[in-house]
């Protein structure tokens, strides 16, 4: 599967999450439910009154992932010039003159899934997370309507976060989304950016012209996107209401069996849903800058190669993730003069970081080095 596309089902391919959750939606917003999850108006009252979460639940499920991470930390918001503000994770180190790496998550997820990698990455440099704008515990503006302002808007919440922490160069690490946004960012600030690492990076190719001949859609992935189409991707976690962490449960037992070295419960699944059971801001904008069926309507590899000539890029894979890692190639056919280099991850999936945490970690933190 080329990695633009939408994974529709599946337990750990490339947009998984959404794929799982849009196809069980299809039971549930039948009915007149269209006019629930256009995000407009009244949206935002009806929510709290249907779906069992709320700012307190989701602080209290990202404690819950955070809770085993013995490494000393600091969390804020960090207030943006707009007025939004951006959830922070800080793992200092004061006495380090290496860059500072900074996370930025992937569609739907949040800091707390990037649990299994602090505790290595911060060893013997200053690490930064946060919530991407629009996801998790960050602001949840309104996103403008058009694919490049709602890029932009991304951006630009990157660059007034940097801004306002002080920092003057970066290690820019995304993950599926997070990629897309790091990429975006540094074609557009490429002085502080020292070097870019691509993790299951979503949003990359175009969408074939004979995509559909090449791998026909099932008529019902036909249908389930028709119905589904004027809805935000995890519409159908919303609309089920009370049932919606169930329904995470449900379709991805997976995301419970990754975490099992730190927890034997669903406190993973609880903060997935929590994070996205919310009134969804940064998913409208996600949605504004796709195609069906999940392809980027302005796709990374039609502009790659403007980024800086000296910003080295490193494009991670898992090994077994449906996600080809066709895209590190065709970039370094467009950066030719430039270090590009792919790194596949034997025995991880889409969720690279979660699957084989220690074999991602030092591979990050050989990457780092290099660049100091």
């Amino acid at each position: 599967m080329a990695e633009g596309e939408l994974a529709i089902p599946s337990s750990d391919k490339g947009l998984g999450l959404i794929g799982s959750l849009r196809a069980a939606a299809w039971s549930l917003v039948y009915v007149p439910a269209r006019q629930l999850e256009r995000e407009s108006g009244w949206l935002s009252n009806w929510l709290p009154a249907w779906c069992p979460t709320s700012e307190a639940h989701l602080k209290e499920a990202e404690e819950k992932m955070l809770k085993c991470i013995t490494s000393s930390y600091s969390k804020e918001h960090v207030l943006l010039s707009g007025g939004n503000q951006i959830w922070t994770l800080s793992f200092p180190q004061p006495l380090s003159q290496k860059t500072p790496l900074v996370l930025l998550h992937g569609f739907g997820g949040g800091v707390g899934l990037w649990a299994l990698n602090f505790e290595s990455l911060c060893q013997n440099r200053t690490v930064y997370a946060f919530d991407i704008l629009g996801f998790g515990r960050s602001g949840r503006p309104q996103f403008e309507g058009d694919a490049e302002k709602a890029e932009m808007q991304f951006v630009q919440s990157i660059e007034d976060w940097r801004i306002a922490l002080g920092l003057d160069h970066m290690i820019l690490l995304g993950h599926n989304l997070g990629a897309f946004l790091a990429s975006a960012y540094s074609l557009k600030y490429p002085s502080r950016v020292k070097s870019l690492i691509l993790v299951e990076p979503w949003g990359f190719p175009e969408r074939p012209d004979n995509a559909a001949e090449e791998r026909p859609i099932p008529i019902w992935i036909k249908a389930v996107g028709a119905v589904l189409s004027p809805f935000n991707p995890l519409a159908g976690l919303r609309l089920a209401g009370p049932l919606g962490l169930s329904l995470v449960q449900r379709l991805r037992p997976d995301f419970k069996k990754k975490y099992a070295s730190m927890f034997d419960d669903d406190t993973v699944t609880e903060y997935i849903y929590h994070c996205n059971a919310q009134s969804p801001s940064g998913e409208t904008a996600f949605r504004t800058m796709t195609i069906p069926y999940g392809w980027a309507r302005r796709p990374m590899l039609q502009r790659i190669d403007k980024m800086h000539p000296d910003i080295p890029i490193t494009v991670i894979y898992g090994a077994r993730s449906c996600i080809d890692g066709n895209s590190g190639s065709t970039i370094q056919s467009l950066r030719p003069n430039s270090y590009v280099k792919t790194v596949a991850i034997r025995g991880a999936g889409h969720y690279v970081f979660a699957d084989q945490p220690e074999d991602f970690n030092q591979k990050v933190i050989e990457i780092c080095d290099f660049v100091d």
